[in-house]
């Protein structure tokens, strides 16, 4: 199999953040059409932890800062900023002239107001806000200048700041039309501005003509919601959908697409890994002798060569190798299914035990790896089921409430290229992400890192978070997967984001 890769490129991506922001022609007719497997529900920027979300909402939204395909952090709405009292204060300096899509003025009032209401009582109902607990308070100086007090030097927060519950708002609109209203009909800054929202089918964006950055070469985006692999596929091949952006495209589809001489696979290393985390809590996995067990039992390299076909890595802890903390020193809970029934023994485990394991329905890839993974688990005397569950009740309503099998599928995308962005909202007791965990050296270790603005010190207390948590075996860390795109060659322009954030400005289609 031969898959195209463009990398990132020094020069190319350098050539393409140099014009992101620059005065751009006027937009041409033009509809790009991507599918996406996933509807996020919501389009609020503190409702959300979706990348799914943000492929789309990149382009509707800005932030102080923005981070490109190339990782590197440059200005958004912010033209600059200086660390004050030794990172305790950060000052931005805005952008002037800059308008929300209904036509109110971005400026120091506006930023603020967004802040207050992630670290607010709104904010508190969804995952976003102790990603910017560090935050003490929003200081007007003057209309475009504005200071971020931090409680602690937040090492990290610039990097936040390019994404997701940092997206700056509107007060006046939210203010006047409600936050249910914002829900389903977003305004932000950026290049597009929402047109039409149809839940579980798609949404539509137009060309923001007086976008600070220059307006889009498109005139509109469409966003179809297919959950369905083999679909959406269809649709690339019938030329009703110009591009498929992951995680949708099985491994097995990946023939189909470069088969067909008006397709190509863009394929890039990216941060997202895959993992089946344990219900630590109740059952047979409560006990971390039968977890390492489990990890024992299952042959990831196998998997990743015969299932993944090369697409992704083994990992051996809940990050990837461009996460910041990563230690490539950590070793793996081997294979070893004779040690696996050893330990199950002890552990008084007879066989034919049996285990749940619930994954996105919607996932090919992984409801064969989940099937692989019940045949070792067969081998040493577990018998395992496999729940698929619609992506969003899995992720909204059976993780964070737990009331998971024994093992549930965790996809996390680790944005922010570090990794106490994933560890935290995994493992610090009373995360959404952490229904079941409670361990008081895990929170201090995580709690102790956070200020620290020595990146030695912080990424020795990373790798140890990464070690403890193997030692406890709290999940079975499978790989780290490439970002997979199938796309029509009559598009140009596109960049692959290896964190899925698309940012459609300069693309075009012939």
């Amino acid at each position: 199999m031969t898959t195209i890769k463009r990398g990132l490129k020094a020069t190319a991506v350098a050539l393409a953040l140099s014009t992101a922001f620059a005065s751009a022609p006027a937009f041409a007719a033009g509809k790009l059409t991507i599918s996406s497997p996933q509807d996020p529900g919501s389009w609020d920027p503190i409702d959300t932890f979706l990348v799914q979300w943000a492929a789309v909402a990149t382009n509707i939204f800005d932030g102080l800062t923005y981070r490109g395909p190339d990782l590197k952090l440059v200005p958004g709405l912010a033209e600059s900023w200086e660390e004050l009292d030794e990172g305790k204060r950060i000052r931005f300096k805005l952008r002037q002239n800059v308008k929300f899509h209904n036509g109110e003025p971005f400026n120091a009032a506006a930023v603020k107001f967004t802040f207050e209401r992630l670290l607010g009582e709104q904010g508190a109902k969804g995952p976003q806000r102790s990603n910017y607990i560090s935050i003490e308070s929003i200081d007007v100086i003057d209309d475009y200048t504005v200071d971020l007090k931090l409680k602690a030097a937040d090492p990290v927060l610039l990097t936040k700041l390019a994404g997701y519950g940092a997206m700056i708002v509107p007060p006046k609109y939210i203010q006047e039309k409600g936050e249910d209203n914002f829900n389903l009909n977003p305004v932000g800054t950026g290049a597009f501005k929402f047109v039409s929202y149809q839940p579980k089918v798609d949404i539509k964006l137009e060309a923001n003509a007086d976008y600070w950055g220059g307006a889009p070469k498109l005139s509109e985006l469409q966003f179809r919601f297919i959950a369905e692999p083999a679909t959406a596929v269809a649709e690339l091949q019938a030329g009703r959908v110009d591009l498929v952006i992951p995680p949708t495209i099985p491994i097995g589809m990946l023939p189909v697409i470069e088969g067909d001489n008006k397709l190509e696979i863009v394929s890039v290393p990216g941060p997202t890994v895959d993992a089946l985390r344990f219900n630590t809590r109740d059952g047979i996995t409560a006990d971390p002798k039968v977890r390492k067990a489990i990890i024992m039992a299952v042959d990831r390299g196998t998997i990743v060569k015969s299932i993944l076909a090369g697409q992704a890595s083994e990992i051996t802890s809940f990050q990837s190798a461009l996460s910041f903390g990563f230690d490539p020193d950590l070793k793996a809970i081997p294979y070893d299914p004779a040690g696996a029934k050893k330990l199950l023994a002890e552990a008084g485990v007879k066989a034919g035990a049996t285990l749940q394991i619930d994954i996105r329905g919607n996932d090919a890839t992984m409801n064969e790896v989940a099937q692989v993974i019940s045949s070792y688990l067969s081998m040493v005397g577990i018998t395992a089921t496999i729940k698929p569950y619609e992506t969003n009740v899995l992720l909204n309503d059976i993780i964070p409430q737990g009331k998971t099998g024994a093992m549930f599928q965790q996809k996390w995308g680790g944005w922010t290229f570090d990794y106490d962005n994933t560890a935290y909202s995994m493992y610090h007791s009373g995360e959404k992400w952490n229904p079941y965990d409670k361990d008081e050296k895990l929170d201090k270790l995580l709690e102790s890192q956070r200020p620290l603005t020595d990146r030695a010190a912080r990424e020795k207390i990373l790798r140890e978070v990464g070690a403890y948590a193997s030692e406890r075996a709290l999940e079975l860390p499978l790989y780290n997967s490439n970002a997979i795109f199938g796309i029509n060659k009559r598009v140009k322009g596109f960049i692959a984001p290896p964190d899925n954030r698309l940012k459609l400005t300069d693309v075009t289609v012939e």
